[in-house]
Order: C-alpha cells, then structure tokens, then sequence
C-alpha cells in the first residue's frame, strides 16, 4: 500500500506532467486557424514515468548495476544480490567472503548481462558469472583500481567476454578477456589475459579513465572511445578481418604515430560521464552526450567523416541551480531527443533539440541522496538508486511532441516525420511552414504546402491574388483540386473554371509578350490539364462553359485540342469547314469513324473533295450505310461536276460490287447514274445482274422507263426477258436484230405453244419484212414446232413452190414415218391386252386349300372362326387383323377413303335388316328388284375395300417395305407413350 509521501509525489508528477503540456500547447499561438479539432478522450501518459521498485533492502546500497534484464546490487560490505527481472520473486544473494577493509568500489555488467565485474577499493577485482554461485578473484587485475570497462559487443557470449578494454586510475588502458570455463590444472583463473594497450594524461600527468565504449562500424573499422576528467580521446584504425579475436592492440599501434585525437575542455569537477544512445540493439550508437565541468557537451556520431567521429557538436552549460561547488550533476543518460542530469535530490531531462528543461522530478528526503542513474541498453529502462530504494523510468512515445520543437526551429522535414501519423498535428505543421515560405517570397513552395491544410481556402486565396502571385495561386488551386474526393462535385467545378481562365490569362500574356518557349510549356501545362483524366466528368459536365472561357478569349487552337479531348468531334469539324480546311475535317472524320459525323458532313466535303471523301467512305466499308449518303450524292450528281459524278458512280460500284449491297435504291440509283453517263456499262450491269426476277435488286420496271426513256432497245429486251414477258420481248428485239428474237423466242421452254407463236411472229417478220425465203427456212429448222403450212399463208402469191419444195417433201417424209410408228405402237398394244386377258382368265381358276388348324399370321388365332383372306405368298389373316395392320401404313387419300366405304357397307347392312315385314303381292317384283340392287352395291362395296386392304400382302408386298423408314411410334404420341411406361 502507497504512503502518504508516495501518493503526494505522484499528483506532483501528474502536475508537472500537465504544466508540460500546457507549455508546449502554448507555443501553437498565432498558428493559423486548422480545421483540424484536436479532441482527446483520455488523458496522455507523460514522457518519463517514474515507478519505485517494492523492494527493502536489508542493508544500505553501495552500488547497482543493470543489463539485458540483469540487476546487481552491492549492500553492505561483503553482500551482492542478484535479480533476473523476468524473475523478480526469486533474488539470488552471494556473500563476497571478504574479511579485509576492502569495500566495493564500482560494479560492471556487460551487455549480455552474463559477466559481473567487482573492482573493490583495495585495487583489487573479482569475477562472477550468472550461471555461478562462486566469486572468483582476478589475480592478474591486482594492483588496479579499475575505473572503468569497454565491453566488446560484438564477440561477448555467456561464456566469454572476448578481448575488452579496462580503464585504471592511473590511466592506463588494459586489454583482457574472461572466460567463464573452468580452467586447466595450472590455470585456474578466468582472466586469459591482461595486458598494457595504452596510458591516458592530462596536463602532463596520468589521469583516470573514466569511460571506455568500443564500437565496429562499416569494413571492419572500429572506434574506441576514452573520456578522462576533462579529455575526450578518439581511437580508430582497422582490424584484418578474422582478426577480431586478437584484440585491439592494433588500433592503438596505428595511432601511436599521430597524437591521440582528443577534445580537452578547461574545467574540472574530478570525474566525468559519458553515455550513448543506440536506436536498435547490436547497432552502432548514433549519439552521445558527455558529462564533464563545462556541461554536457552532445552530438552526434558519424563513423564516415575521416577526421572525426563527433558531429554536429554542442556544449549545453549546466543551469544556475547546478553549482559545482556544492551541486555536482552525478550521472548522466541519453536517449533519442533527452538527456537524463542525476543531481543528488532531482533527475532534469533536457531536449538535445533545444536545450530547454522539459521536466523535472524532485525525490523526497526520505529516500536519502541519490546515488547513480544507469539506463540499461537491451530494455530501455532508466534506474536509479540511493542507500534505501530503487527507482525506475518507463520512456514512452519520446517523440510525439519534437514536431513542434523542429517546427519551431523550422525544420519542418523533421517535424512532418514526427507527425506523420497525426495528421492535426501534420497540419500544423504544414501551415507554419507554409507561412515561413510566403513570407521569404518562396510563393510556390509556400501554395504546395497550403493546398494539403485545412486552413480556410479563401483566406489563403485572397492571400495570394493580394500578392499578385499568379503562379503560385495556380499551383495551389491545382494541389486543391487533386486532394479533393470525386463526391465534391461543386468544388470540383469551382476550381476548374478558375484554373481555366487562370491559364487563359497566363497564355494571352505570353502570347503578347513574344515569348515563345515558355508559351508553348504553358501551353502544353494547360492541355494536360485539359485531358486530366481524374477530372474529365468535371470537364465533361461543365464544356459548355468552357467553351464560352476559350471563345471569349480568342483562344481556337486550344478549343479544337478540347473539342477532341471531349469527343466533340462535330464541333472541331464544323470549325474546320468554316475555315474552308476541308481536309483537316476530313482528317478528323476518318480517324474517329463516327457514322453520324459522315452523314451530316459528307455532302459539303462532297463538293469540295469528292475523290477524298469517296476514299473515307470506301475505308468505311460496310460500318456506313449507303443509302444514307445517296441525298448527297444525287444533289452533286445532278448539279454537274465531273469529278463528282466520277466519285458517285465509283462508291455506287464499290456498294454493289464489293459490299454486295442488295438495297433496291442503291441499284436504282447505279442504273440511272449508268443510263445518264456511262451507257455502255449499263448492258453490262444488268447482264451481270441476273436473269431471274428473284435474283433481280433493282427495280425492274424502273429499269424499263429508264432504258426506254433513252432508247436504249437491247437493255429493254433484256429487261423484259428477265420480266418474261417474251412476246414484247421479240417484238422489241426484231426492231433491233432477228437473232436477238431468236434467242427471246426460245426462253419459255415449258410453253409450246407460245414459242410457236413468238417463232411465228419471227417468220412473219422475216418474210413480210425482209422478204428473205432463205431466212425463213431457217427459221423452220431452228425451231421443231413450226411445219410449212405454219408460214405458207405468209408468203405472196407470186412466190413459185420451187422455193418451197425441199421443205414440202421434208415435212410428207416426217408425216409418213409418223404413221408407221403410230401402227407399231397399236400392233403392241393389242398384243399386250391379249396377254392380260389370259392371265386373268388363268387367275379366276386358281384355288388355295386351307386347314381347319391354320391360324391367323397377326393374331395367331384359329382362322376359320371369323372370316379371313387367303395370299399366294402363303399368309392367312381374319378381315379384321388384316384391316387393322394395312391401316396405319395407308396414305391419307386411302385412309379415308377406306372409312367411308364402311361407313356406306355399314348403312346397307342397317338397311337389309330393317326389312323385316312380308311384302304384298303386287310389291313382290319391286322388293326384289330392291334387294338386288342393294345385293349388288353391297357386293361392290366390299370388292373396293378389298381393292385397298387386301391388294398385296401385308408381310410380303410393297406397302410394309416402303415404311422401313418411319418410326415405330409416331412422334407426335412418343411423350405419351413414353410416361405410360413409366
């Protein structure tokens, strides 16, 4: 349970811990305004946490010594107490033996915590090992009194120290190593060995070495450095790598040649203190700080700089309250941004930064004068002691208020690095330094570091249009704009017109100006924001006032980049054709394919360069549709240039030769283009075209007016072939050639008589017309339809038989052979019929002898019980298996033929039945003419449904064979068929 004294030294620290706070927030006065609101839901922990360890020693402590979680403590005059602080419960007490005067003098734990040094007043040293209970005596160490150890950190185990270096009083510098085995029969002490390396003076005479530290830096270089009362001595030199083990004998022989490097300061309080600090364990120490009469003097250290280790050096002067006459600081320790100043009732911390004491803690009396204060390297803890209690010092987040302390000495890289991960801390920061940079005219350093505050944007804005600071006003509003989110659309918006006009402004300045190399890199400045593709749906959504901001300055280049930019591709043609740079717009057209753009524009770059424009649209191919571009065409076609209706007709023939266009208003359009100027391709085209109305894409009565409009005969015969409409075919081809006609009249193959009547109008044309007998013969040969007697009536009367009489005697001859053969074809005829009669006369007396036993072939059923049908081939079937097995193989027509003949065998039965009454006398004759009537159609019937049912057989005929090809269940009843089975 605390004491009252203990619970008043805590609240003193609490509230020294909050004065600290208070001071250092009261530096942030006249900072800009943050939007930052720095809210803290629990109190902070301070820097240096003091904890008094529960511990009551059972005699005074002379001296303590604490590494790697090892704690040593000597009490009284012959005990040592050993504490793991992993294991605090179970302390481990050794009585040193002693029975002479001796005290013990100083205590050294190296960095393993592993190997206890005790140098004792009567210049004697003992060792003792953590894995040992036994004190053992250092005989070889006898003799000195042993200041100070500069442990080797590099090749210290559990079990070995390695070589390490030893201060005396006197001065001298001793290398040695212990070894913790136990030795040979004729070496039993742990010191392998403990020679001279080296003596220490001041003014003249030897003085001790109060501190020794050996450090190895970079290709095997190491550093040994030996402080006295007031000199501070710089060993470096090489060591041959592998080499380690020797020791460092050779350090100091490489500086025997030169005066030992060392500082010497002119005061004196008898002793001095010097402690490092290392960020990382096992690394080289980075800083260090030295106790000595003059004050602290610290730096940093710099293992590259040849001439010296020590940096960036400072002497810190003790403060009046420190007199060394009376108040000498007593220890010393570093850490990364303080040093620690042990006084005899107080412990100061003061900033390496800037000198300033930031805390404070005074001990109580009753704790007695503070003794030692050692910082233990491998856990970071801070211990001191006096006579009666042990105290210790928790360091946490050191670094969280040096931002301010470098913001204040402005150097604000280190103060942005100590607050990076505070961002209202960040944002501080980068306001004072924002402000530092405007007020040394450093504009655009000073806009950068604004645009990531949150300071009030238009106080800073105004800050520097008042400045007249363009440039930099840019640069801010650009650093804005790209730390805004997407979701900020109106902000968005807002800075981006104003960057515009702002870079419209700067460009029309330049422009004036005549300088034109930095015009055009604010040029290319300002079209890369343009294109920014972060903001482009800013830019998008906002063009139209754009393109207001680059019209009203003039600026065109600058609108057509944009134009492009935003796929306005409509706009930068429209400027180029109303600059007449119908190229440039075609240019545009083709390299952004727009079929839209083509349409609209085509026909005014049809009329200034037709053959460019036909070449973009041949480039096109099939993503334009021609029918669309025919407006143009036709306009231009028909006011009358050359070279226009050259290039319409060429993309006509491209449409339908290569595209195979099969629209009837492109063909429409080539036929009248054709017909017009190039008639001689017209024949060819529609020969090429087809000679099927189905294989036809113009439209053919319009090819007719158009080729009769222009006489264009052969065209319109071919035209009305294709129509085959071969009457006016002929009539038109004999006004141009009778072989033409010819040609026409034979076309309707599966109509004689029509070609009879077109060869006739043929031979009528030939003899009334041409009046050529010869042709006229001719024409009797080329087509078999037409006799002599056909074109007699057409020949006057004055012509002689001569002309005619090799054809008369050709047709007699033909007329004659076709009787004979009309008598032949009767001879086989009669023949043939005598044949049939007999086969049937030979049927009707064939007979079939059936079994009492034989049963039917379908229903395997005794067959004389029901009526049956007997085939040659054998089979046996009842009427009404048969009926049922012939049925479905029947066609459709038979089918239902076959119902309505038993629907009509069926009525007769109904009707013979109904008859039941005796008829009178004198109705006799007519009854029986009757019911032989009936008889006989009842007879008849049933021989027409033997004619369909029991044709052929069933198994054996040709009926069953032509259904091997269809399914065994009709399709369109599978589904069923197949769930009833399931």
């Amino acid at each position: 349970m605390a004491s009252i004294l203990d619970e008043y030294e805590d609240s003193q620290n609490t509230r020294q811990s909050a004065q600290q706070r208070n001071r250092l927030s009261g530096a942030n006065i006249g900072i800009t305004h943050s939007g930052f609101v720095n809210v803290r839901l629990e109190e902070e922990k301070p820097i240096f946490n003091k904890q008094r360890i529960d511990f009551s020693p059972p005699e005074k402590i002379n001296h303590l010594a604490v590494c790697n979680n090892q704690l040593c403590l000597s009490l009284g005059k012959d005990t040592l107490l050993r504490i793991d602080l992993a294991k605090p419960d179970q302390p481990n007490q050794i009585e040193l033996g002693r029975k002479d005067d001796g005290k013990v003098y100083r205590l050294f734990l190296d960095p393993t915590g592993s190997h206890l040094l005790i140098s004792l007043s009567t210049s004697e040293c003992l060792y003792l090992n953590r894995n040992t209970q036994k004190v053992r005596s250092l005989s070889r160490w006898r003799g000195h009194l042993i200041e100070s150890v500069g442990w080797n950190k590099l090749l210290g185990n559990e079990t070995s120290t390695g070589p390490i270096l030893v201060g005396t009083s006197q001065g001298i510098i001793f290398e040695a190593e212990i070894s913790a085995t136990e030795g040979s029969l004729f070496n039993t002490n742990p010191d392998q060995y403990f020679r001279q390396v080296h003596s220490l003076e001041e003014d003249g005479k030897p003085a001790p070495v109060c501190c020794l530290e050996v450090e190895r830096g970079l290709e095997n270089k190491y550093f040994i450095i030996a402080t006295t009362r007031k000199r501070l001595f710089q060993f470096v030199g090489k060591v041959a790598e592998g080499s380690e083990q020797q020791g460092f004998s050779s350090i100091f022989n490489q500086n025997q040649e030169l005066l030992p490097s060392f500082q010497e300061f002119p005061a004196d309080m008898g002793y001095s203190e010097i402690t490092f600090y290392t960020s990382k364990l096992r690394s080289s120490p980075k800083a260090f700080a030295w106790m000595m009469g003059n004050g602290v003097l610290y730096g940093q250290l710099d293992s590259v700089r040849p001439d010296s280790l020590l940096s960036d050096v400072q002497v810190w002067e003790y403060t009046p309250d420190i007199d060394l006459s009376l108040k000498k600081p007593i220890s010393i320790v570093l850490t990364q941004f303080h040093f620690l100043l042990l006084l005899d009732d107080r412990v100061k911390a003061i900033c390496t930064l800037n000198g300033q004491v930031v805390y404070e803690d005074v001990f109580p009396d009753k704790f007695g004068t503070l003794k030692k204060m050692i910082k233990d390297p491998v856990g970071g803890l801070v211990w001191i002691y006096t006579e009666r209690a042990v105290f210790r010092y928790h360091i946490q987040r050191e670094s969280r208020d040096v931002w301010q302390m470098y913001m204040s000495m402005n150097k604000f890289d280190l103060a942005k690095e100590y607050c990076r991960d505070r961002p209202e801390c960040m944002d501080m920061v980068l306001a004072k330094e924002a402000e530092h940079c405007f007020q040394n005219k450093r504009y655009l350093e000073s806009a950068k570091c604004y645009a990531l505050t949150q300071n009030y944007f238009e106080e800073i804005a105004l800050k520097f249009i008042e400045a007249k600071q363009e440039e930099a006003l840019k640069e801010f509003l650009l650093k804005k704009l790209n730390n805004l989110k997407q979701s900020e659309r109106t902000q968005i918006t807002l800075l981006v017109t104003w960057l515009t006009e702002l870079y419209l402004n700067r460009l029309g300045q330049l422009e004036s100006d005549g300088n034109s190399i930095i015009f055009q890199e604010t040029r290319d400045e300002f079209r890369q924001f343009l294109n920014s593709s972060k903001h482009k749906e800013c830019l998008f959504n906002n063009r139209s006032t754009i393109y207001d901001l680059l019209a009203s300055h003039g600026n065109v280049d600058d609108m057509v980049y944009f134009s492009v930019v935003m796929q306005d591709y409509e706009r930068v043609i429209s400027h180029y054709c109303q600059h007449d740079d119908y190229s440039a717009a075609l240019e545009v057209l083709s390299k952004h394919c727009d079929q839209k753009l083509f349409y609209k524009f085509s026909p005014v770059l049809m009329q200034h360069i037709p053959k460019k424009v036909v070449d973009a649209w041949i480039q096109m191919g099939k993503r334009l549709d021609p029918k669309k571009l025919i407006p143009a065409l036709m306009n231009y076609s028909q006011m009358g240039s050359t070279q226009q209706i050259t290039e319409t007709i060429r993309y006509m023939e491209f449409c339908v030769y290569e595209l195979n266009v099969t629209e009837e208003a492109i063909h429409n359009y080539l036929l009248s283009l054709y017909a017009k100027y190039r008639p001689d391709s017209l024949l060819l085209y529609l020969e090429q075209a087809g000679t099927h109305a189905s294989e036809i894409h113009y439209d053919l009565k319009y090819a007719l007016r158009l080729c009769a409009e222009h006489g264009y005969l052969r065209a319109c015969v071919l035209v009305y072939r294709i129509m085959e409409l071969y009457e006016e075919a002929v009539d038109l081809a004999l006004q141009v050639d009778v072989d033409l006609a010819k040609s026409c009249a034979d076309l309707p193959d599966d109509d004689e008589e029509l070609r009879k009547k077109l060869w006739l109008k043929i031979a009528r044309h030939v003899v009334q017309e041409e009046k050529d007998v010869k042709k006229a013969m001719n024409c009797l040969s080329s087509c078999n339809l037409l006799k002599i007697e056909d074109i007699l009536p057409f020949f006057p009367d004055f012509v002689t038989i001569d002309h005619f009489k090799e054809a008369i005697c050709n047709s007699l001859e033909e007329y004659n052979q076709h009787i004979e053969e009309l008598k032949q074809e009767m001879e086989e005829a009669t023949e043939s019929a005598k044949r049939i009669r007999e086969d049937i006369q030979e049927m009707r007396n064939k007979y079939g002898v059936v079994d009492s036993q034989e049963k039917c072939a379908a229903c395997d059923f005794p067959l004389l019980n029901r009526p049956f049908y007997l085939f040659l081939c054998g089979h046996m079937f009842h009427y009404d298996c048969l009926f049922q097995e012939v049925s479905p193989h029947l066609s459709t027509y038979k089918q239902t033929r076959l119902e309505e003949l038993q629907k009509k065998l069926t009525a007769t039965m109904q009707s013979s039945k109904s008859r039941h009454r005796p008829a009178p006398k004198d109705e006799g004759d007519t009854s029986s003419l009757g019911k032989g009537n009936a008889g006989t159609s009842r007879e008849q019937i049933k021989s027409d449904i033997d004619d369909i049912i029991a044709a052929e057989c069933v198994y054996c005929g040709e009926l069953i064979i032509k259904s091997i090809d269809k399914p065994f269940i009709d399709p369109q009843k599978f589904e069923d068929e197949k769930l009833s089975w399931l």
